[in-house]
């Protein structure tokens, strides 16, 4: 299967407005037209944060300005921290809101890495540049359209022996899968399996490495647990 990346999922239809863009403005954007993050740009076109419906709800949420609780809590209370959040919510301009700190890739970076990005980072989008430039945004809707890929080509053209030996290949690259108890047999696509399996999470796991080998159309789990005596 081809390697798709960041050029292959990413939207090029991105809002970009001024830093000097009124929040209430890009809070009617949002609303109205069912977007959920601009990006900022300055007068040269260069990058220069984005503004997410994170952003503004945290805003919003800043604005609910109870004293801090407990003493230890206001002893290490950054000052530095109390501005950016004063500005944050006080702020009527997208460059006072906006996050500057913005997570970008490069075109051919790959769907893997760009995934990795967002559930290490915690963030529902990328930016994707090439030298300084913005050319587009992946989402992770864009990311769960890449797992469905393209058609998958007929069945009828593996035949039962060849998916047999792909399941057994599949089977061997696997540390948790051992062979020498587990054995698997093809007819019409069917994929049985026998012999012994120490616990429910290695069934799974078999079930969903049969599934994602092409031609399998259904499994059948004949496995058994280990007899006390040939328990290892």
């Amino acid at each position: 299967m081809a390697i798709l990346r960041a050029r292959d999922l990413m939207g090029t239809t991105v809002v970009t407005l001024p830093p000097d863009t009124p929040v209430r403005t890009i809070a009617r954007l949002f609303a109205d037209r069912g977007i959920s993050a601009v990006a900022i740009t300055d007068e040269a076109g260069a990058l220069a944060g984005i503004v997410t419906e994170s952003d503004l709800i945290r805003r919003l949420a800043n604005e609910d300005d109870r004293p801090l609780a407990g003493w230890l809590v206001r002893l290490f209370d950054n000052p530095a921290a109390k501005a950016d959040r004063y500005a944050r919510s006080h702020g009527a301009r997208a460059r006072d809101v906006m996050s500057g700190n913005v997570v970008t890739v490069g075109p051919e970076e790959t769907a893997a890495h760009v995934a990795r990005l967002m559930e290490e980072r915690r963030i529902r989008r990328v930016l994707v540049t090439e030298g300084g430039r913005l050319l587009g945004m992946v989402t992770r809707a864009d990311l769960v359209r890449a797992l469905l890929g393209p058609e998958e080509p007929a069945a009828h053209a593996a035949t039962d022996e060849t998916i047999r030996l792909e399941l057994l290949r599949a089977m061997e690259r696997e540390p948790w899968v051992d062979t020498t108890f587990i054995g698997v047999d093809v007819h019409d696509g069917v994929a049985a399996f026998h012999g012994f399996i120490g616990t429910p999470a290695v069934r799974q796991a078999l079930r969903v490495l049969a599934e994602n080998v092409p031609g399998v159309r259904r499994v059948e789990d004949n496995t058994r647990p280990f007899p006390r005596n040939m328990e290892v």
